[in-house]
């Protein structure tokens, strides 16, 4: 997708926490043998709750698990995570880009990224290293589900990770209300990043200097908070705006790629 496409999409910043989420039984995930392309997964009943799963012509490297942003408003969606797949397929790594329920709570929609995370066993791939990249409103998705385990790292791209922050800023319209149903607050600590930092696993943030959708305070501030409490947190400043890192011809994303291949 060229850049010129990827701007001209409606803005994919979104806002994530949770009121309540519980260990629901899961529903099973698909176990047909694993093939070289592109292969559409259920983990759930509903029709949001899939992945698409493409793996390399070689043993894989490891998964990149890629959760698309955007409000968590049903017009945003899977395509705005997908270009990133051919490069991350050729430089070696099997991609899980999830989809998800959108719009109808928080509750719904964490879950669903919990239970596409757990899938993975269920997928003939091997685990032992498993990334979660995720734009803006999936910076918080997969920052959030890292405290759950499953994955081995994370990758927030523009990610809002200060829920506090992003409602005192109006971010979105008021998107932290709209999703909480309320203003944040204590009972929201497990749900915002910033007060769940630090994390088991290493965290990069890579956030454009010129984001006017999500600042880049907002990546700041959390690798300042996970670093004070002990955690491993890298902040990696970006020239461009809230859509340079997921433009897969872009330097942001040539500067994530190079992330990922440090990891072996």
């Amino acid at each position: 997708m060229h850049r010129r496409t990827l701007l001209s999409l409606p803005a994919l910043c979104g806002l994530v926490a949770l009121t309540g989420c519980t260990d629901e039984e899961e529903a099973p995930v698909s176990q047909e043998p694993s093939t070289v392309g592109t292969r559409r997964v259920a983990y759930g009943d509903d029709p949001a709750q899939y992945g698409e799963l493409t793996l390399p012509s070689g043993d894989p490297r490891g998964v990149a698990v890629l959760v698309h942003g955007g409000f968590w408003k049903p017009e945003y969606g899977i395509e705005y995570a997908t270009p990133l797949v051919p490069s991350l397929v050729a430089a070696g790594w099997a991609t899980w880009a999830i989809e998800y329920r959108r719009g109808t709570g928080a509750a719904d929609t964490l879950a669903d990224v919990r239970s596409a995370v757990d899938g993975l066993a269920r997928l003939g791939v091997d685990l032992t290293t498993v990334v979660g990249i995720g734009h803006s409103a999936g910076g918080h998705l997969v920052t959030w589900a890292a405290g759950h385990g499953g994955l081995t790292h994370v990758i927030s791209q523009a990610g809002v990770l200060d829920l506090t922050a992003a409602y005192d800023d109006g971010l979105g319209g008021g998107a932290v209300e709209a999703f909480l149903g309320h203003p944040p607050g204590p009972e929201d600590a497990d749900v915002d990043p910033i007060r769940a930092a630090p994390l088991d696993v290493p965290v990069w943030c890579i956030h454009g200097t010129r984001d006017d959708n999500v600042p880049i305070e907002q990546s700041r501030s959390y690798v300042a908070a996970s670093r004070a409490g002990g955690g491993r947190a890298e902040l990696v400043e970006v020239e461009g705006d809230h859509f340079v890192v997921i433009d897969p011809e872009s330097d942001a994303w040539a500067t994530t790629l190079a992330h990922l291949d440090s990891l072996g």
